[in-house]
């Protein structure tokens, strides 16, 4: 009966979050200088509901509707899906995963808002650098099907650097001059 389930691929891709975004978090933290005994589970958690529970389904509706307006598996499509995705779904992200994993630490709306305005620009531009590549590869090579799970594996990295990006502290000079 598992099995069922696992072949769905937002169900697949809900798994595959759930365990690679606290993963990445657990990176993160090492790099931080943290260890088994001094880890931030409780933050882990969050990365672990956050990855399966928002990004998974999100990354999912994404692939399905860009299937559905451009059903070509070709380096043509891919491109254009991939050029359309950084201009929608590659901002909307980006400042998604800044605002609510604030509000999953307990912090206010007004907090969560400064937080995407101080971060995301650079989020952002380094995400351009990345996606564009990663997804043309996804939309023009792997089945459908696999699509999610295949992000999500490229999206480890990614998620290390976000979880770096997140427990940044902005500079006096980036506050003030934002």
């Amino acid at each position: 009966m598992v099995s069922k389930y696992v072949r769905h691929p937002l169900v697949r891709g809900m798994v595959t979050y759930a365990f690679l975004w606290p993963t990445a978090n657990l990176v993160q933290q090492t790099l931080e200088g943290k260890s088994f005994g001094t880890f931030d589970y409780r933050q882990c958690a969050r990365y672990a509901l956050y990855g399966s529970m928002y990004v998974a389904p999100t990354m999912y509706g994404w692939v399905r509707i860009t299937t559905i307006m451009w059903p070509q598996m070709n380096l043509r499509t891919a491109l254009l899906k991939a050029t359309i995705e950084q201009a929608t779904y590659g901002p909307f992200a980006g400042a998604s995963f800044l605002y609510f994993m604030t509000l999953l630490e307990g912090r206010s709306a007004s907090e969560a808002a400064r937080e995407v305005w101080l971060k995301f620009p650079q989020t952002y531009t380094v995400g351009l650098t990345v996606w564009p590549l990663v997804q043309t590869i996804n939309f023009a090579f792997v089945p459908e099907r696999n699509r999610v799970p295949f992000v999500a594996a490229c999206s480890f990295l990614w998620t290390v650097f976000l979880a770096s990006v997140k427990r940044k502290e902005p500079s006096a000079e980036e506050t003030h001059n934002k």
